[in-house]
């Protein structure tokens, strides 16, 4: 999608993290999770994946207006539930998403390097922003991580009118030698919710297959999508194979809702949520290095694919993203001037010194 670069402002990661880390702890977060948090979302901006980053970060919505109206516990008790030698059950408290699923992901990685495969479910939890910054906590760990979340009903089934189901996104990160780590991060619909908003503020129409409107016919138009709440699962139609994308959707639903008991496509108030995390050490079923030297191999034999007319090269997943990361790290990550100002609102209502431009 298209970007308006003329009200983009290159704003330095660091200085953007601090910033969200102490407002967080204004709105009465412990130190600690307010760090974690803000590595969250900056990561996801970091990476290019603007739909889950700071444009979330304004009092008018999601976290800050949750912490603000009593709606999202700023110190929940993160309690083990049931656990055993590879599983573990955690109880959020209503807590943040993002502090709940980087505890659940260690808990998961710990467990991997005694059992070989660790998994870690949550309930009673918020949104927990970009999957793939679970999934690698794994990687520098030699495992393969795993992270899945079900979301607020705005999926509708293949030849349903209304939604049933979330965007329900899963990731997956796995592991190289030399080449970079493949990390598989989507989400189970055609587009992730947060494009729309994103498409809104860009003032940009979105392709024919992601929503439909309020009488289930296809639109290109994001605001009436997202007054419609009615996006297409992965594929679009039957005929495109949305059928594979509605069963994904739901087995995310089934492992991150069902299982924990938190079922958001059964929940009329859409909240709270539930997530898996999971974490598999290669080493307990051969050799990591020969694991890692075959990971290199395959990445290569795919990136070595002839690009059809019109393409320079082929991707493997997340390589896109790790060469977004290396250049906003560098140069700024550009924050739409929409962005910029429900930071400064923010800054405003919380009192943290706004230094970001």
């Amino acid at each position: 999608m298209a970007t308006d670069t003329a009200a983009m402002t290159r704003v330095n990661h660091e200085k953007l993290i601090r910033f969200v880390s102490r407002s967080f702890e204004k709105l009465g977060v412990p130190a600690s999770d307010a760090e974690i948090a803000a590595n969250v979302l900056v990561a996801s901006d970091l990476r290019g994946v603007d739909t889950h980053g700071v444009i979330r970060f304004n009092p008018h919505a999601w976290y800050v207006k949750w912490l603000t109206e009593g709606a999202m516990t700023a110190k929940p008790n993160i309690r083990i539930v049931t656990e055993n030698a590879s599983t573990a059950l955690l109880d959020a408290d209503n807590g943040m998403g993002m502090v709940a699923g980087h505890r659940a992901m260690e808990i998961a990685i710990k467990k991997a390097k005694e059992s070989g495969v660790g998994i870690v479910t949550v309930r009673n939890s918020r949104h927990y922003g970009m999957s793939a910054y679970y999934s690698m906590l794994a990687l520098p760990h030699d495992m393969i991580g795993i992270a899945m979340t079900n979301a607020s009903r705005q999926v509708v089934p293949t030849f349903g009118r209304d939604a049933r189901f979330g965007t329900n996104p899963i990731c997956f990160a796995v592991p190289a030698q030399d080449e970079r780590p493949f990390v598989l991060d989507m989400a189970t619909n055609t587009a992730a919710a947060g494009k729309l908003e994103l498409a809104v503020r860009l003032g940009k129409a979105i392709p024919t297959g992601w929503a439909l409107n309020e009488k289930a016919e296809p639109t290109t138009d994001p605001k009436v999508a997202q007054q419609a709440r009615r996006l297409l699962p992965l594929g679009g139609s039957r005929e495109s194979g949305s059928h594979k994308g509605y069963g994904l959707g739901i087995l995310v639903e089934i492992l991150c809702g069902v299982l924990t008991g938190t079922v958001t496509a059964l929940n009329a108030n859409q909240e709270p949520r539930g997530h898996l995390f999971g974490a598999i050490d290669p080493s307990a079923f051969r050799p990591a290095a020969e694991f890692k030297a075959d990971m290199d191999r395959l990445i290569r034999e795919l990136k070595s694919t002839p690009p059809v007319e019109g393409e320079s090269r082929v991707y493997v997943a997340g390589e896109i993203e790790f060469e977004t990361a290396e250049e906003r790290a560098e140069r700024g990550i550009p924050l739409h001037s929409s962005v910029l100002k429900g930071l400064r609102e923010v800054s405003e209502q919380v009192g943290v010194p706004y230094d970001l431009e």
